[in-house]
């Protein structure tokens, strides 16, 4: 709440805009615009409230103009306790069981620390390592396991996973570990943390730089599994060489079942 707040602009309220001791609007005019005290606002934004009723909550995002994305993740955050002190780790056997069904697309799940918790043999053949290094945001930002992703747009998706995870689950000792070991080796990982960014999973453009192939341009699709609170994640060819070489692979992987 404070860093939208301090994103938000004066004079797009209305608001004069002399220059002020800090960025963005002032509690108290949040405040006003999401008809709370100014007392209540403030222990909102510090954690220290109780946590606010759906209406509250939706009065606040309209408050602070949030994206859809954002307004979700805020209703999230708001919500009573409820969830596990960690994330479930293990696929459930009928998810298991439907990526064995996509021979012509790669698919892995990931749990809510954005570990890779199950593959089909094409995401194995395509993304590679997964056993050795699961999780996707230690793999981009330190640069771990092989294939490598050169993907626009990753190192965001990365950062707010993660931080949606520890808000989740504040206690868990594996995503606070690689946050930890994240904050003190990357830059470009400790500016964005500190930016505080919000994703909706969807569609979005990768590209995946294969030792055999080269680039290859791919779709990703999510698929969510809200009550395991995890994501399944389709990946198919964005163009003709990466179809051929998808095709070339599920036909090897085919002879090789036989």
């Amino acid at each position: 709440m404070r860093a939208r707040r301090e994103g938000l602009r004066p004079r797009d309220f209305g608001l004069p805009t002399a220059p002020r001791r800090t960025p963005g609007l002032r509690r108290e005019e949040v405040a006003e615009l999401a008809h709370v005290s100014v007392d209540y606002y403030s222990r909102l934004e510090q954690a220290r409230g109780p946590h606010p009723s759906p209406r509250v909550l939706s009065a606040l995002a309209d408050a602070l103009r949030l994206s859809a994305a954002e307004r979700a993740h805020l209703f999230r955050l708001g919500a009573a306790p409820g969830l596990p002190a960690s994330p479930k780790r293990q696929v459930t056997p009928s998810v298991a069981a439907f990526l064995n069904r996509l021979p012509d697309s790669a698919a892995v799940v990931t749990d809510a620390g954005y570990d890779v918790i199950a593959w089909n043999a094409l995401a194995n053949a395509l993304l590679g390592d997964l056993a050795g290094e699961p999780n996707i945001a230690r793999r981009w930002f330190l640069g771990l396991g092989h294939p490598m992703e050169v993907s626009e747009g990753l190192s965001r998706v990365a950062v707010a996973r993660l931080r949606a995870a520890s808000s989740r689950y504040p206690g868990d000792v594996r995503i606070s570990g690689v946050v930890t070991e994240l904050t003190r080796a990357s830059a470009e990982f400790r500016e964005l943390w500190a930016a505080d960014p919000v994703h909706s999973p969807g569609h979005c453009d990768r590209t995946v730089l294969h030792p055999e192939a080269g680039a290859l341009e791919l779709h990703s699709d999510v698929l969510t599994v809200p009550d395991v609170d995890q994501q399944v994640v389709f990946l198919t060819a964005a163009g003709a060489a990466s179809r051929r070489w998808l095709d070339l692979a599920g036909q090897r992987l085919a002879r090789q079942r036989e």
